[in-house]
């Protein structure tokens, strides 16, 4: 198990991370999502002894990681770490040794990554001349070079194409298959509500939400509830009590309420103005979610 244990840090008056945890167990991938700001790099480099932290701790297997225990994590940086002279090869083999390979298995392993992430043609070319979306290929292939134990990926989506974010997709899938435990963070949140076990939602420095995508829908479950009244004037929803319209178009509304609010009363008022041809609760997306974790302190937060 992967356990992030009551992370705080602050720069100078600048509380960045209060409490943060969440764990990853092997064999599963866990999508870290914030606003820009809100502290996941930082949790990041904490866990690779990059930044200290003022209280609390990384775990894997039970025991604070280390110098030694970091050499089995496959980590990925926001900010490219590579050399931009050498080689796609070449880079990716010094890496592989970096980590602990000899020369024959370096070698052969950054063949099979290079390949595998669709670089085979661009083996021999040096790494300034790739476009930016390659050379986030390379960095990946940094990362899952060695056979890593853990991995923790920074934005590792950032700047892909759709083949390219695909040939990621299954690389991470496939680490995930051999027991991996996972961690990446992204802005792209179609694809944590895609590929991730669970997810974390991290605002103000502290996980405001955790839990796969469907616990957390549970949680907000008879919220959302989407009317469709093809002939009803626009507006019609404004002045319900207890409902906020959330998007309207073409006669398509759909409507937040209150934990109080009777869904039968928003019914009649919607037969009131025509014909309704759809009266239902809505799934939340993880976009949806994720603005509504974000949106407002909580009740802890306002007190603390």
């Amino acid at each position: 198990m992967l356990e992030f244990d009551g992370l705080h840090k602050s720069f100078g008056e600048v509380r960045v991370l209060e409490g943060v945890g969440f764990t990853v167990a092997p064999g599963s991938m866990f999508g870290f999502c914030g606003s820009n700001g809100a502290g996941k790099t930082t949790t990041m480099r904490i866990a690779m002894g990059l930044v200290r932290p003022d209280a609390g701790e990384v775990r894997w297997h039970g025991r604070p990681l280390d110098q030694a225990s970091r050499r089995r994590v496959g980590y990925m940086p926001e900010e490219r770490g590579l050399y931009p002279k050498m080689k796609v090869g070449e880079q990716v083999a010094y890496f592989a040794r970096l980590h602990g390979l000899d020369a024959a298995a370096a070698t052969k392993a950054s063949a099979d990554w290079v390949e595998r992430l669709g670089l085979g043609p661009r083996r021999d070319e040096q790494v300034e001349k790739l476009s930016l979306g390659n050379q986030q290929r390379v960095q990946l292939a940094a990362a899952l070079v060695s056979r890593p134990e853990v991995l923790i990926l920074d934005e590792p989506f950032s700047g892909l194409d759709p083949v390219g974010v695909d040939s990621l997709a299954d690389a991470l899938l496939g680490q995930v298959r051999e027991g991996v435990p996972v961690v990446f963070s992204s802005h792209q949140l179609d694809l944590v509500e895609r590929l991730c076990d669970s997810v974390g939602i991290l605002a103000r420095g502290r996980m405001v939400a955790t839990g796969t995508v469907e616990e957390l829908r549970r949680r907000e479950a008879g919220r959302l509830l989407r009317v469709v009244v093809p002939d009803a004037a626009p507006g019609w929803a404004d002045g319900l009590g207890g409902a906020r319209v959330v998007s309207e178009q073409a006669g398509d509304t759909l409507l937040e309420l209150t934990p109080d609010t009777d869904d039968q009363s928003v019914l009649g008022a919607a037969l009131r103005t025509g014909r309704v041809t759809h009266f239902a609760w809505q799934q939340p997306t993880l976009v949806e979610l994720f603005r509504g974790a974000v949106a407002a302190p909580s009740t802890e937060e306002v007190a603390a």
